[in-house]
């Protein structure tokens, strides 16, 4: 647990907050400041900055739980979507700096943020992207 990060502080029952689901692992949150109704985030009891630094067990339990809750919290609140969301430093639009999912349960004119209008690819430009990454897995 990291002294100054208060996600850290509300993963560990040190702050208290509406509690959805709490494991050794994680606790499940209400988001006190939700976009729609029932907008709730996973967060790890260890800390994690970003996903850069999760380990890999870690990473693979949070996609899990965000299954069940996701499933979980559709039934209970007769929600029409779903989106599940995570955001990475500073310029992906992360505020706090501890690991955390978004659980967003979506309705149908609800007006929450949608993903705009998609770009048209460039198959020379995806061809080159394609080859870096590539280049960064294999070097691993």
């Amino acid at each position: 647990m990291k002294e100054d990060c208060i996600f850290c502080k509300i993963a560990n029952g040190i702050i208290p907050s509406y509690t959805l689901y709490e494991d050794d692992d994680f606790r499940v949150i209400f988001d006190l400041g939700p976009v729609s109704k029932g907008h709730a985030l996973i967060l790890p009891k260890e800390h994690y900055a970003n996903i850069y630094e999760l380990d890999e067990e870690i990473a693979s339990k949070v996609f899990v739980l965000a299954k069940k809750m996701a499933t979980a919290m559709t039934e209970a609140f007769g929600c029409d979507g779903f989106n599940i969301l995570q955001n990475n430093n500073e310029a992906g639009g992360q505020t706090v700096f501890h690991f955390h999912m978004h659980l967003v349960p979506r309705y149908e004119g609800d007006g929450a943020i949608k993903f705009g209008k998609a770009g048209e690819a460039v198959e020379e430009k995806l061809k080159e992207l394609e080859e870096k990454v590539k280049e960064v897995l294999n070097s691993k």
